[in-house]
C-alpha cells in the first residue's frame, strides 16, 4: 500500500484464537468418507461484532440465508459453525430447514441466542445433510472449544485443499496491541466474485458492525475477488470476520487517527489467505501473479487482471513453460475495456515481451527457466491512465482434470 507506513508484524504460531476472547475446535462427525474433522467452530466470550460477505451465484446455499439472518438482528455473532463434506445447497426447503437446526443446535449447546450463531458449510452439492451425525457433533463443540482449537478447526474446513491456511498479524492502536487472525479454505471453483472458499477472520479490535462491515466489502473487492483457479464460482461462499472489542482501545471509525493502520493489517490477513487459496488450487504446481498498471481506472484494472488470470490458454501455457505472450494479449483484448492497442508492454517477471505493443526479442529459454519457477508475476501496463490492480490465480495442470472427474467418488 502507498501512504504512511505502519508496523504490521506476523504472530509466529499465531491463529485465529489468538485475538483475546476467541476459542475454536474442530472434530469428526462423520460427514467425510476419510476421518477427517468435518465439523467445527468459532466461539467469542462475547457477542461481537460482525460482519459478512457472500457469494454472487444465485443458487445461494442454505447457510447462506441463515448466517444473513442472524447478522440481520444486531449485527453481531458469537459463534460460527461450520462443516465440511456435505454444501447443504441446492437442497430446497429442506436444506434450509436443516441450516436453521445447525444454529438452534449450535445455540442451544452454548447457550447463547439462536441470532448470535452463524453457518457455514462446503463440499457436494444437492445432497441432504445427515442431521442426526451433525447435531450429535454440535453437542460435542463445548468440551472440545480451546484456545488450543485453531488447528483442529482448520482440518475441519478443508475438502480437497492440500494445505490449512491461517495467518495472524498484531498491530498497535492506541498503545494497546490488536490482533487480526483469520483462517481459510478453498482450491477448487475458484473464481471472482468470490470462490468455492470460506475465510473467518477474528480479531479483539474494538469496531462497530457498520465500518467493519464497510472495510470487509472494501478489503474483499482488492484481495479474495481478485483469485482464480478455474472460472467457476461457488454456491457457498463467505468470509465472515468477528470482533471481540476486547483489545481496550477507542472505537476504530475511519476517522480515527489510526484507522489506516488497522486497515492496512487487515488486507494484510486477507491478501495472505487470499494468496494461499490461489496457490492451493486443485492440481496447482505454482502461483501466478497478474500486476496491471496503466490503466483508465483501478476498476478497468480489475478487470483486465482478472481476465488474464482466468484465461485457461495463458494458465496451461504457464504449466507446461511456454512463454506464449499471444495468449496473455489475447485476454487482455477481451477484458471488455477500453485499450489503446498501441501502447500495451508485456513482461514475464522482468523478461520484455511486448514495448508499445510491439514485440521484444527475448530468450525463450531463460522465459521458459522463469515459467518452472514458484511464483510466476506478470506485468502489464496499459499507459493509458493511474488504474492498477493486481490478481492471483495458478497454472491448469493434467492433476487439475483428474480431480474434478472423480470429485464425487
Amino acid at each position: 500500500m502507498m501512504g504512511r507506513f505502519f508496523a504490521v508484524e506476523e504472530v509466529e504460531g499465531g491463529s485465529i484464537t489468538t485475538p483475546k476472547g476467541f476459542r475454536a475446535c474442530g472434530l469428526y462427525c462423520g460427514l467425510k468418507k476419510s476421518q477427517r474433522n468435518d465439523l467445527g467452530a468459532i466461539y467469542c466470550e462475547v457477542p461481537a461484532a460482525a460482519a459478512a460477505v457472500y457469494t454472487t451465484n444465485l443458487f445461494q446455499a442454505a447457510p447462506i440465508q441463515v448466517t444473513r439472518d442472524s447478522l440481520a438482528a444486531e449485527g453481531k455473532l458469537q459463534a460460527v459453525v461450520v462443516n465440511s463434506g456435505n454444501a447443504n445447497a441446492c437442497t430446497g426447503s429442506r436444506g434450509v430447514d436443516d441450516a436453521y437446526r445447525m444454529r438452534a443446535a449450535a445455540a442451544r449447546a452454548l447457550d447463547i441466542p439462536d441470532h448470535y450463531v452463524g453457518v457455514a458449510s462446503t463440499g457436494v452439492i444437492g445432497e441432504l445433510l445427515p442431521m442426526d451425525k451433525v447435531e450429535s457433533g454440535i453437542a460435542k463443540i463445548p468440551g472440545l472449544l480451546g484456545e488450543d482449537g485453531a488447528a483442529a478447526f482448520c482440518e475441519a474446513i478443508l475438502t480437497t485443499d492440500l494445505v490449512k491456511k491461517e495467518l495472524c498479524v498484531r498491530l498497535t492502536i492506541d498503545g494497546q496491541t490488536v490482533h487480526i487472525a483469520g483462517a481459510a479454505k478453498g482450491s477448487g471453483m475458484i473464481q471472482p466474485n468470490m470462490a468455492t472458499m470460506l475465510a473467518f477472520l477474528t480479531t479483539d479490535a474494538n469496531i462497530g458492525a457498520e465500518p467493519l462491515q464497510a472495510l470487509l466489502r472494501e478489503v474483499t473487492d482488492e484481495t479474495f475477488n481478485m483469485i482464480t483457479v478455474d472460472g467457476d464460482t461457488s454456491t457457498n461462499d463467505m468470509v465472515v470476520v468477528m470482533a471481540s472489542g476486547l483489545a481496550g482501545h477507542r472505537p476504530l471509525h475511519p476517522r480515527h487517527p489510526e484507522w489506516s493502520a488497522f486497515k492496512e493489517a487487515f488486507r494484510k490477513v486477507a491478501e495472505h489467505l487470499a494468496k494461499a487459496i490461489a496457490r492451493d488450487g486443485e492440481g496447482a504446481t505454482k502461483l501466478v501473479e497478474v500486476r496491471v498498471s496503466g490503466a483508465e481506472s483501478d476498476a478497468a484494472a480489475r478487470a483486465v487482471a482478472k481476465t488474464v488470470i482466468g484465461s485457461s490458454l495463458v494458465k496451461t501455457a504457464i504449466f507446461g513453460a511456454d512463454a506464449n505472450w499471444g495468449r496473455i494479449i489475447a485476454a487482455v483484448g477481451r477484458a471488455g475495456q477500453r485499450i489503446d492497442t498501441g501502447t500495451v508492454d508485456i513482461r514475464l517477471g522482468d523478461i520484455v515481451m511486448m514495448e508499445m505493443s510491439r514485440p521484444v526479442p527475448f530468450d525463450e529459454e531463460r522465459a521458459a527457466e522463469y515459467l518452472k519457477g514458484d511464483p510466476v508475476v506478470i506485468h502489464i501496463d496499459l499507459h493509458m491512465g493511474d488504474g492498477r490492480a493486481i490478481a492471483w490465480g495458478c497454472d491448469l495442470t493434467y492433476e487439475y482434470v483428474r480431480i474434478n472427474a472423480a470429485y464425487r467418488t
